[in-house]
Order: structure tokens, then C-alpha cells, then sequence
């Protein structure tokens, strides 16, 4: 299987320059991609949104891998209610990046929007 990759955006931090121009501070939502699931390039300090755009609740799932103390800790069938937004992370590598590299989304219906932030 080979998961939809998302687009990241990277915030602008404390001190952008000034005025931001048009458009620099937008998040790209993508439906999450429910047969092959998403993951995006891990920063080491990544925010993830799902907004359910749909009329009843959906799941979102984010997969992590045993840390250094052995541990794990997915964020298993989170429930989001219709036209609720959530919140995820900041995900740092530890606990979190796969071997490829890639932190590992998924949902349960396409009516989830992903955005993805890497924090300065």
C-alpha cells in the first residue's frame, strides 16, 4: 500500500516579516485518503488539524512507533463530531516517525480534512 502523502506548511514563527503577503499564511486542507491512509514528512515538530466536514462523527487515527524507553502510544479512533475541527500534536520524532521517515494518519471517512504544520 502506498499512503497519500499531505502537504506540510511551515508557520512563519514569532518574527515574520511584515506585512505576511497574501495567501503565505494559508493551511491547505486534503481529505484524508480513507483506502490508503496519509502520512507526511516528519519535522520533528509538527501540528496536525482534521476538521470532519461531514454531517456525522468520524475517527481519525495517528499510528506511533516504540520510543526509546520501548513505549508506544497511538491516538486510536479519536472521534470528531460533524463540522467539528481537533487538534493533534506537536509530534516529535521520538514516538512518532516510522522508519521511512513519515508520520502515519488515517480516518474513517473522506469527510476529514487533514492540514498539516511544521513549527518553527
Amino acid at each position: 500500500m502506498a499512503r497519500a502523502s499531505l502537504t506540510v506548511a511551515t508557520a512563519l514563527g514569532s518574527y515574520p516579516t511584515l506585512q505576511p503577503t497574501a495567501n503565505a499564511l494559508d493551511l491547505a486542507m486534503a481529505a484524508a485518503n480513507v483506502a490508503d491512509k496519509n502520512q507526511f514528512t516528519a519535522s520533528g515538530n509538527d501540528l496536525v488539524f482534521a476538521h470532519n466536514t461531514g454531517v456525522g462523527a468520524v475517527t481519525v487515527t495517528i499510528t506511533s512507533v516504540a520510543d526509546p524507553y520501548k513505549r508506544t502510544g497511538d491516538i486510536t479512533a479519536y472521534s470528531i463530531g460533524a463540522g467539528e475541527y481537533a487538534h493533534f500534536g506537536p509530534f516529535k520524532m521520538d514516538g512518532w516517525k516510522q522508519t521511512d521517515g513519515k508520520i502515519y494518519l488515517e480516518a474513517s471517512s473522506a469527510d476529514v480534512k487533514f492540514g498539516v504544520v511544521a513549527l518553527p
